[in-house]
């Protein structure tokens, strides 16, 4: 939920919500649909709304308009609504965000009163879930992240785990079942208020405009029984509360213990990490499991690989075999893709480009500071010396090239804004000199030295 702070009674809530999950695996929670009535609860789901910022919605309305029509007044009419069984979600606003691969990727964009709803009900069914979920489960969890499941899978690959699935499933959250999804849900929540609007969410119509520029109302979901809208606040606990089924499921057959395969996940990324050469075992019994729950595999995109002989990516890094600069030695690590290399440049081409020239140098700088310090922070492990050197060298180009548009100068601008002008003088990130990337590389060399 960011870095607000929770008020003190929301946080007594959750605490006694998550002990009560925790110290009963199998109790089932009967009074929760009050609790998102409570103002306390949409207060601060309002404030986390705001904070995340995000589009407007089906209707159009922003949160300047809810702050001038009046904020409690506004919470209060929702809080009734609830309270009285009148609330209906809206329409979802279909958006379209480009991927790495040139696609697009749909986002479904609730209206504001959606948002805060989904949010109070995260901040009630959170607690209680995260008693569940488990521990190869990295995506949308407290004191886990991305970076977390790219060491686990590090960590993994130390210790012997070297035949690997490289999975991908096609349009996870488009096709997760709605009634199986609901018997998860159903499994630890029996207030039938509370699921009924976690039903009416998944069911909510989308909007989109057709060709003609007209908006048209469409009922896929519904009509499918099928999918979860990416954009939605309760999106992602869903999207767990489904995959946990998969990887308990993994655990509970013996397939971990028989084939010697971990499981790494990160939302609808996962690989398989196997000792000794059980990966075709593992992929075709994958296969049987997803086909089980109603999802399907992307074969063209799935496969296995051996490490040192292979390498794949996963979260943006390339895991595989690397060499020491110095020495020649090999080690395994992970290091930034060439995808992700590629991404970063291209981000930094955009904001360098002539368009921009109306910027203020420092402030391009700033903009260029975030992005670069980012992404930096992110692909901190293995060996990213080369791919900070490349990034700025570019960068630098980028710049000067930049400088000269801007002061209708002519030529490439080395000599009129050396580095010494970009890094003291605009303050300039300098990739190479960060600390985080030296801290990365030290625990590659812990890794390393468990390898030999």
């Amino acid at each position: 939920m960011g870095n607000l702070a929770t008020p003190i009674s929301v946080r007594k809530l959750q605490t006694a919500l998550d002990a009560k999950a925790k110290e009963e695996p199998g109790v089932r929670f009967y009074a929760l649909y009050d609790k998102i009535c409570r103002m306390d609860v949409l207060r601060n789901a309002y404030a986390c709304c705001r904070a995340n910022k995000g589009a407007p919605g089906a209707d159009g309305m922003t949160f300047d308009d809810i702050e001038a029509y009046g904020r409690e007044r506004w919470l209060g009419e929702l809080a009734q609504e609830l309270q009285e069984g009148i609330y209906r979600p809206d329409a979802v606003r279909r958006a379209y965000i480009p991927k790495p691969n040139g696609k697009l990727r749909q986002l479904g964009i609730p209206r504001l009163a959606e948002r805060v709803c989904q949010t109070a009900a995260m901040l009630v069914l959170e607690p209680i879930f995260e008693a569940d979920l488990q521990p190869e489960q990295h995506a949308y969890r407290r004191d886990r992240n991305a970076q977390s499941a790219v060491l686990e899978v590090r960590e993994l690959l130390a210790c012997g785990y070297r035949d690997v699935v490289d999975a991908d499933l096609s349009g996870y959250f488009d096709t997760i079942p709605h009634a199986e999804l609901m018997k998860s849900v159903a499994r630890r929540v029996v207030d039938r208020r509370m699921l009924h609007l976690v039903k009416m969410w998944l069911e909510a119509p989308v909007e989109e405009l057709d060709e003609r520029g007209r908006k048209r109302r469409t009922t896929t979901n519904r009509d499918a029984k099928k999918g979860i809208p990416q954009g939605s606040p309760i999106s992602p606990l869903l999207s767990n509360l489904y995959m946990r089924r998969f990887i308990l499921g993994w655990k509970q057959t013996g397939l971990e213990r028989r084939l010697g395969a971990r499981i790494v996940n990160y939302a609808d990324d996962l690989v398989i990490c196997c000792r000794g050469k059980g990966a075709e075992t593992a992929l075709e019994s994958m296969r049987q499991m997803m086909t089980r729950l109603k999802l399907t595999i992307n074969e063209e995109k799935t496969r296995t690989c051996l490490i040192p002989d292979d390498k794949f990516d996963f979260l943006g890094y390339t895991f595989g075999l690397c060499y020491w600069q110095k020495t020649g030695r090999a080690y395994i690590a992970p290091r930034p893709s060439k995808k992700s290399v590629k991404r970063m440049i291209e981000a930094v081409h955009v904001e360098t480009d002539r368009k921009t020239t109306w910027l203020d140098a420092e402030e391009l700088v700033t903009r260029l500071n975030r992005k670069l310090g980012g992404w930096a922070n992110y692909f901190c492990y293995g060996p990213v010396a080369s791919a900070y050197r490349f990034i700025d060298w570019y960068t630098t180009n980028r710049l000067r090239r930049w400088l000269c548009k801007k002061h209708k100068q002519s030529g490439k601008g080395n000599e009129r804004y050396p580095d010494e002008y970009l890094y003291k003088h605009l303050r300039l990130i300098r990739l190479p000199m960060l600390p985080k990337a030296f801290r990365g590389r030290r625990h590659d060399v812990l890794s390393e030295s468990r390898m030999r």
